[in-house]
């Protein structure tokens, strides 16, 4: 089976030849569904299947309650499934099921909504597994958890693309970062055969993976490192939004590429009524306000997104206000490869009535200090600083974008949690947190924090965390990685525990970041910028 190949296989660039071999042998309705497959994404609409729900489901499949030894050096839930179903009599050794049927099964359980749901669920489910073979059974397991571990991230696909399209990388790259789907791409690429990629381009009302940002300790220090020319905005403690307006229809995507149209109405009539571009693709934060018009916390703001119901009550209980911090596309005129500057004035002369976010272009050390105090005083989160010339990279954290903030936070995932004792005692309250490698896709774990939480939010996770569970050892319960949170940390030390190398000291969770997916926390990779950075002002401390 080619995960099972991947899987064995270190080096990345043979990762790229099998899974280009592997593509290459596909029939065209297949090349999606294998791409979601082999990224670990074909569970991501069945975001109500957990750990919790599959585990039950393998058992009785299986013939009868499982025995402990399944779990023996079983790394997740997708190993202990193949052994669990290894012990089957009658388990096949191979199923007729093809990669685009599993893939229409999981998509299909998405859509098994309200009463009676995770019964469907449940029978759709022991089918499926009963047809699989216990290898083929880890995979999807591996899917519906997040948890692949074949070393096949989103860049080994590129590279393979890229041999499919005649060796153009960088056409495949654009491609994805305009698409922002790379199963699209990739049945583009497909489509081709070899010949090289046409180019892409954007479209509205298809969302684009939004720009992201490094970090820096000071305004000053981003400043400098932008070579002086750059703009400084509010970093809002919001949620971000895209928004894509064409004559009477506006829609408004999530970070995540989430459609949240039904969820803020009043956003929606506030950008038709307001805007003077008939037609654009904007970015901006919205934020909760309170009645004097300043800034309310974030959490606020997650009762209001993806709410589909009690929405009117909600607009009036929680107010929201939009403001834009750049252009993206201005009637059929792309943008994204105009340097900010300019995007910034076509901003200007699209957004008619709605607000910006606060902005100056310093000339100073001193100016953008003074700026980024401001905005710390208005009970704003920081300061963004940006390149004037850097043009709009989708999906990408460009180190010309720069974020600074009155501490240092990362966003990391909950991978397990230790139970808790004393006062947290029947609480999972000790969080190990990991960043993403993007060489290879996997979680790395980087420290581990039982700061932060009130006691409500404690058993709120806890609960939350138990139905994602896949693996208990008595004292640690292991889960699927699908929460992340917003941490603070003091700084970086280098760690013998962690495979990454790097641990965080004095972590805390600031907050739960129900706005963002497992793909959107930091990478190992930004870590180690961030301690590089750390050592390099200790060196001009010590001077």
């Amino acid at each position: 089976m080619v995960c099972e190949r991947l899987a064995r296989t270190k080096s990345r660039l043979a990762l790229a030849r099998q899974v280009a071999d592997f593509l290459a042998g596909l029939e065209p309705d297949e090349v999606r569904p294998a791409v979601r497959l082999l990224l670990g994404d074909a569970g991501r609409s069945v975001a109500a299947v957990s750990g919790g729900t599959v585990w039950p489901v393998l058992a009785r499949v299986a013939g009868g309650e499982p025995a402990a030894d399944v779990w023996t050096g079983a790394v997740d839930l997708g190993e202990a499934a193949e052994r669990l179903l290894a012990r089957r009599a009658d388990a096949p050794a191979a199923s007729a099921l093809g990669v685009a049927e599993v893939d229409e099964r999981l998509r299909r359980l998405g859509t098994l909504r309200g009463a009676g749901s995770r019964a469907s669920k449940e029978r759709a489910l022991a089918e499926l597994f009963t047809a699989l073979s216990p290898v083929e059974a880890k995979y999807v397991v591996k899917n519906l958890i997040r948890e692949m571990r074949t070393g096949v991230a989103e860049g080994v696909v590129v590279d393979a693309l890229a041999t499919l399209a005649g060796g153009d990388r960088a056409a495949v790259a654009r491609a994805h970062m305009l698409e922002g789907s790379l199963p699209d791409v990739a049945a583009r690429v497909l489509a081709q055969r070899g010949q090289p990629l046409p180019p892409g381009a954007l479209e509205y009302f298809r969302p684009l993976r939004p720009m992201l940002a490094q970090t820096a300790g000071t305004a000053t220090e981003a400043l400098a490192t932008l070579g002086g020319r750059a703009g400084i905005e509010w970093k809002l403690d919001g949620a971000r939004v895209q928004l894509h307006r064409r004559a009477g229809t506006c829609r408004l995507f999530s970070r995540r590429l989430q459609d949240l149209t039904p969820s803020l109405p009043d956003v929606v009539a506030g950008a038709l009524a307001g805007l003077a571009a008939p037609a654009a693709i904007l970015e901006g934060e919205v934020v909760p306000v309170a009645a004097d018009g300043g800034p309310l916390p974030f959490q606020e703001l997650m009762r209001r997104f993806r709410r589909v119901r009690d929405v009117a009550r909600l607009v009036g209980e929680i107010p929201v206000r939009l403001h834009l911090f750049d252009a993206l596309q201005l009637g059929d005129e792309p943008l994204i490869d105009r340097p900010y500057a300019e995007r910034w004035a076509a901003l200007e002369r699209a957004r008619g009535e709605l607000p910006t976010v606060g902005r100056a272009v310093p000339t100073t050390a001193v100016e953008a200090e003074a700026f980024y105090a401001r905005a710390l005083a208005d009970g704003y989160e920081g300061a963004m600083v940006k390149s004037l010339d850097a043009p709009y990279t989708p999906g990408a954290r460009a180190s010309t974008w720069l974020k600074v903030k009155r501490a240092t936070t990362v966003d990391l995932v909950v991978v397990a949690a230790d139970r808790g004792y004393g006062r947290r005692h029947g609480w999972l309250s000790n969080y190990h947190l990991a960043a993403r490698d993007e060489e290879t896709g996997r979680l790395e774990p980087v420290g581990k924090t039982f700061k932060g939480l009130t006691d409500a939010e404690f058993r709120a996770m806890t609960e939350r965390l138990r139905a994602l569970a896949v693996r208990d050892d008595g004292t640690t319960v292991h889960v699927e990685p699908r929460v992340v949170v917003e941490v603070l940390f003091t700084d970086l030390q280098r760690s013998p525990t962690y495979a990454a190398g790097l641990a965080l000291r004095f972590a805390r969770i600031a907050r739960i970041r129900d706005d963002k997916a497992p793909a959107d926390a930091d990478t190992i990779q930004h870590l180690r910028t961030l301690f590089a950075q750390q050592q390099a002002r200790g060196r001009k401390d010590v001077a």
